[in-house]
């Protein structure tokens, strides 16, 4: 901005913003994940209730390039939103929320895996190296990229209870895995055949389970809740218990959706609650694009300098949130919040009507040079003509 509007005084030049940028040696990853746990421990989480539910989030979005065939490792990605294949990346996005704020934590610009659907340059890399591991994880699985994301997270201090994801991350495997990290997985049900679950000893998958239960009638906030295990295959290696609630689909009231929950302790309808605080990301999303110039900003053709992109994105919103909880929520203020409630809870509501009417007696008297007996004359008059619940609360104080 400093060089759009000539007010830039400082001794390098554009280009070396750029070399900067396109450097493979920083860690955009281990910045934003550091920098996004000093404003949850030392900043937010002072502001969050210990009984409220902090989750991290994981989610993808399209990154889409114009000048795809010259950007490094562009490919055909497929949107799940238009539901086509499209040029550039999908951003693979972990964050965290506790239903006020929503701090994005890390991330990876995802490329194909397949060779055939690469449209840009491939550059080679040492595979030790930092550019090189980072180039590694883009062609990498998305449900694997995932579980790197939260590893990072937690190995950088992240404390959360729950981990919120939509049916495209929704596999077996993942779920195991995070409950064996300590994490609990309130996530959408993705509705395959291929994918089964142990219920009643037997293995059904979810339209057979649905189809199997009798369903709750009425305006219930959920038709059906049953326990089931999840995992126990060659690839899991073990089960872990879970819980099932299905629900209406609001776009169709014909159609019905699925959560799976491993906290068992939770009743059916905290676990709807709780996985409506999802829809944090798909704001973030929106104003980083709309507003933040995500993907438009930047035209750089080096993965390195878009990744490098995306983490400034990623650090302009967290300075956004936290000064949108600053401004919104009155315990930033510190002590002043406490003196002010304590101030306004002392004053009742028999002492600010009294006080009102002292300051009107005495108005009266300084403007109109009543004497004390007009004066008494016009209060007993004011007071008779006030509801009876003011007259109580007034007419002892003016009778003595």
């Amino acid at each position: 901005m400093q060089k759009r509007t000539g007010s830039f005084k400082e001794d390098f030049s554009k280009n070396a913003y750029y070399r900067f940028l396109r450097s493979a040696h920083s860690n955009w990853l281990r910045f934003t994940t550091k920098l996004s746990e000093k404003i949850i421990n030392e900043h937010l989480r002072g502001l969050t209730s210990k009984d409220r539910a902090d989750c991290f989030v994981v989610d993808d979005s399209l990154y889409e390039r114009i000048g795809f065939r010259h950007t490094e490792l562009a490919s055909k990605v497929f949107d799940h939103v238009s539901m086509k294949f499209k040029k550039g990346f999908r951003l693979m996005t972990l964050g965290w929320t506790d239903g006020c704020s929503f701090i994005p934590i890390n991330f990876s610009l995802l490329a194909s895996s397949k060779k055939e659907n690469i449209l840009g340059e491939v550059k080679s890399y040492d595979r030790r190296s930092l550019g090189g591991k980072r180039r590694i994880m883009a062609q990498s699985k998305g449900t694997d990229v995932m579980i790197q994301l939260i590893d990072e997270a937690i190995t950088a201090g992240h404390k959360v209870r729950y981990v919120l994801f939509d049916s495209w991350f929704s596999n077996p495997h993942q779920i195991v895995e995070l409950k064996d990290k300590g994490l609990d997985t309130i996530a959408m049900v993705k509705v395959s055949s291929r994918i089964s679950y142990e219920f009643n000893g037997e293995r059904r998958n979810i339209k057979q389970i649905y189809n199997s239960c009798k369903k709750r009638r009425g305006r219930s906030r959920y038709l059906l809740s049953v326990p089931v295990k999840v995992g126990q295959d060659k690839k899991d290696g073990h089960s872990v218990d879970a819980r099932i609630v299905c629900v209406r689909n609001r776009i169709n009231r014909k159609d019905w959706l699925a959560l799976i929950c491993t906290d068992l302790s939770l009743s059916e309808e905290e676990i709807i609650r709780i996985y409506g605080k999802r829809w944090d990301i798909e704001v973030f999303f929106k104003t980083c694009k709309s507003f933040l110039n995500l993907g438009s900003e930047y035209h750089g053709l080096s993965y390195d300098a878009l990744t490098a992109h995306v983490a400034l994105v990623f650090t302009r919103y967290m300075m956004m949130s936290a000064a949108k909880r600053d401004d919104e929520d009155e315990r930033t203020l510190g002590e002043l919040f406490y003196f002010m409630v304590d101030e306004v809870a002392d004053i009742t509501f028999n002492q600010s009507m009294r006080i009102l009417v002292d300051a009107m007696l005495a108005s009266i008297k300084t403007v109109f040079r009543a004497s004390e007996k007009q004066i008494t004359e016009f209060m007993n008059d004011f007071i008779s003509r006030l509801p009876e619940y003011m007259q109580k609360s007034l007419l002892p104080n003016a009778v003595a």
